[in-house]
């Protein structure tokens, strides 16, 4: 089994980057196996192709617009993940909307993907995230450990290990 885990994002610009600091959070905290492949995917696109072929799970997280109020979380899977890409909130997501599609048009799509997103407060520009996104950070990373648990990955806390 080879499950990714897949934050994408521009940190420049706020609530953007709440892909790669949920992907930072979850490696900070959290015991992988070997089988979980976690990607800082950026902004990139094609470039992923390779990484992302033939995996049983992908796991996406990126700011969405979904019409939810800011500092919403959204999950979507299977029929769902398409919405995704029709209302895009940056260029990146054209690049993993094409690299979706081109897993498929060469019989390597992956297993199953989730989208764990979230409606951003702010788009400034800026590192850091803004106050409201910055406290669901804890949340969406446990969303993403519900994910894998789901998937039957066994995760461990660090934290628990320490203590």
């Amino acid at each position: 089994m080879r499950i990714i885990v897949l934050g994408v994002g521009n940190i420049l610009l706020t609530d953007e980057g709440i892909g790669v600091r949920t992907v930072d959070q979850l490696q900070k905290d959290y015991e992988l196996p070997p089988e979980v492949i976690v990607i800082d995917g950026g902004t990139c696109g094609m470039e992923m192709l390779e990484d992302l072929s033939c995996a049983d799970h992908i796991i996406i997280i990126d700011a969405v617009r979904s019409g939810k109020d800011p500092a919403s979380i959204v999950r979507l899977v299977g029929d769902q993940v398409p919405v995704f890409f029709k209302t895009k909130l940056s260029p990146h997501q054209i690049g993993l909307s094409d690299v979706l599609a081109t897993l498929a048009l060469t019989g390597e799509q992956p297993g199953g993907v989730t989208v764990i997103g979230v409606e951003p407060v702010s788009l400034e520009t800026g590192m850091a995230l803004s106050p409201q996104v910055e406290a669901l950070l804890p949340e969406v990373v446990n969303l993403v450990v519900t994910e894998l648990l789901q998937l039957g990955v066994a995760v461990k806390h660090v934290a628990a290990e320490a203590a």
